[in-house]
């Protein structure tokens, strides 16, 4: 089971239809398995859009980058298993 102390970012954009459905399914893993969820706009961080541009959806677990456009459910798992 995964630990809940992990925190888990999406960074996204306004418009993003993958943005939406990552949105969607790590809303639905962190109220089932209970890490902490946020989002951040990269059109709302100079530093981010210069990092991920183009590149959203971008799943960071604990501030390291994860993943990029689709969240994978079963590699999360195994990445907070850690």
């Amino acid at each position: 089971m995964p630990v809940p102390d992990h925190r888990v970012t999406l960074v996204t954009r306004v418009g993003c239809h993958l943005c939406e459905e990552a949105e969607r399914q790590l809303r639905a893993l962190a109220r089932e398995l209970g890490f902490g969820y946020e989002e951040l706009d990269v059109d709302g961080d100079d530093a981010l859009r210069l990092q991920y541009g183009e590149q959203v959806p971008v799943i960071l677990i604990d501030g390291r980058e994860h993943g990029y456009w689709r969240v994978e459910p079963a590699r999360l798992r195994v990445a907070l298993d850690r």
